[in-house]
C-alpha cells in the first residue's frame, strides 16, 4: 500500500509553539565547588502540529533569569517556525541558528533553540509511534548502564553522611556513583574521598565533579594527587569550561581521565576539545549544546577520536540518546527530586534495577508534563 506523504506532510505543518518558565525552590539550599543553589528555572515548550500529534521539550535555565530562555523561544524562534514542517528537524536547526547568530551562539539563545530541537524530535517520534531510542535507531536493547549522581555539598553534612548517602546508591544497585569536589582544602577534600572510597568499597566506579573549581594547573594537580590514590574513574570539569588549554594540560599530567562538556554548545567547541585532547569522556547535553540534532553530530564526531559520550543531567531525555549511540556509555541519574527538582514536572518516572536504567518503551521520550506541578511552579502562563 503506497503511502500518501502529502498527507503526513500536512499534518505536520506546526499550528503553535508555546513556551512557559518554571521556578522550582530547592529544599535545602545545595553547594558545588564555588556556588549556593536555592532554586532551579527552566524552560518548558509544547509544539503541536496539524495533525494534533505534540512534542514537549525542555531545558534548565539558571538559578534566576530562566525568563530569558523563555523569551528567546517565544521572541526569537516561535513566529519562524509556525506553518514549518515539523519533519525537516535538519533544515529548521540550520535556520533557526542563522537566525540567531549576533544573539550569541551559546547560553541562552542555544538552550532555546535545543528545547524547540527536542520537542521537534519528541513530536516526529510519537507520531510514528516509536520511542525516541528506537526513532534515533536503537542500538540498545532494553537498558543502559547508569550512575548516581549526588555526593552535593549540604550545609551541616558530615563526611560520614556523605559516605552513608554513596553506599546507599551502591544498595540499591549502582555500580557507579559520583561526588563533588574542589569546595575545601586538599587535605579536607582527601578526607572526604577516603570515607567515600571505603564506604562504597573498591569495585565500584568512584566519579568526581569539580564543577570548574581551579583556576590553574598547579592548584588542580595538588588536588589529584590527593585524588589518585583512591581510583577516582574520572575528574570532571576541573577548570573554566573556556580554558580548554588546561584541561588538555591535566589530561596529559594526571592518570585520572577528564571528563567535561557539560555546559558546551555547537559542534565548533566540542571539536577543539577533542582535537587537543583536552577530555576523553564528553558529557554533552542535549538541551544546552543546540539538541538532539547537534548532539549526534557531536557524539559522531567524537567516535573517530574513540571518545566516549557521558550525557549530563536530564535523564530522561538522554537515556534515549544512550540507548541510540554507539559511543555512549552511561546516564547520569538522579534518585531523588532534591537537586534534579525537574523531576516533579513529569508525569512518568524512569525504571531501573541492578544499576541499569530500563529504556522506555512508549511513543517519544515517553512521559508529559504533570500539568498540575507546571501550575504550581510557573511564573507566567503558557505563551
Amino acid at each position: 500500500m503506497k503511502q500518501d506523504v502529502g498527507a503526513n506532510v500536512h499534518g505536520a505543518r506546526i499550528e503553535s509553539v508555546q513556551a512557559r518558565t518554571i521556578s522550582i525552590p530547592l529544599d535545602n539550599a545545595t553547594s558545588f565547588s564555588t556556588r549556593k543553589v536555592f532554586a532551579r528555572d527552566y524552560t518548558v515548550v509544547k509544539i503541536k502540529t496539524a495533525d494534533g500529534h505534540e512534542g514537549i521539550g525542555f531545558c534548565y535555565g539558571g538559578s534566576r533569569g530562566g525568563v530569558m530562555v523563555t523569551h528567546a523561544v517565544r521572541e526569537l524562534f516561535k513566529e519562524m517556525l509556525v506553518g514549518q514542517n515539523a519533519l525537516r528537524v535538519e533544515g529548521l536547526w540550520e535556520e533557526m541558528y542563522q537566525e540567531t547568530l549576533l544573539h550569541g551562539r551559546a547560553g541562552s539563545t542555544m538552550r532555546a533553540l535545543s528545547i524547540i530541537d527536542v520537542a521537534l524530535w519528541d513530536r516526529n517520534a510519537r507520531a510514528a509511534g516509536l520511542p525516541l531510542s528506537q526513532y534515533l535507531g536503537g542500538y540498545a536493547k532494553e537498558s543502559v548502564k547508569a550512575y548516581a549522581s549526588g555526593g552535593y555539598y549540604l550545609d551541616g553534612k558530615t563526611n560520614e553522611q556523605l559516605g552513608e548517602e554513596l553506599a546507599g546508591y551502591v544498595a540499591k544497585g549502582f555500580k557507579a556513583v559520583k561526588m563533588k569536589v574542589g569546595r575545601f582544602s586538599p587535605q579536607e577534600e582527601e578526607a572526604r574521598i577516603k570515607v567515600a572510597r571505603a564506604a562504597i568499597g573498591d569495585d565500584i566506579l568512584l566519579m568526581l565533579d569539580a564543577n570548574n573549581a581551579w583556576k590553574d594547573l598547579p592548584t588542580a594537580l595538588e588536588y589529584m594527587k590527593r585524588y589518585e590514590r583512591y581510583n577516582p574513574y574520572f575528574i570532571e570539569e576541573p577548570f573554566s569550561p573556556d580554558d580548554i588549554n588546561n584541561h588538555a594540560e591535566l589530561a596529559k599530567r594526571t592518570s585520572v581521565p577528564v571528563a567535561t562538556g557539560e555546559i558546551e554548545a555547537g559542534r565548533w567547541r566540542h571539536q577543539e576539545l577533542l582535537e587537543k585532547r583536552a577530555a576523553m569522556i564528553l558529557q554533552t547535553d542535549a538541551a544546552v549544546c543546540g539538541g538532539i540534532s547537534e548532539w549526534r553530530r557531536i557524539a559522531a564526531s567524537a567516535a573517530g577520536f574513540g571518545v566516549s559520550m557521558y550525557p549530563h543531567w536530564f535523564h530522561d531525555l538522554h537515556i534515549h540518546l544512550v540507548a541510540a549511540t554507539p559511543n555512549a556509555e552511561y546516564v547520569e541519574f538522579f534518585a531523588d527530586d532534591q537537586v534534579l527538582n525537574f523531576r516533579r514536572l513529569v508525569d512518568t518516572q524512569l525504571e531501573f534495577t541492578n544499576g541499569e536504567l530500563r529504556v522506555p518503551t512508549e511513543a517519544g521520550l515517553g512521559f508529559r508534563f504533570d500539568d498540575a506541578a507546571i501550575e504550581r511552579y510557573a511564573v507566567d502562563a503558557w505563551a
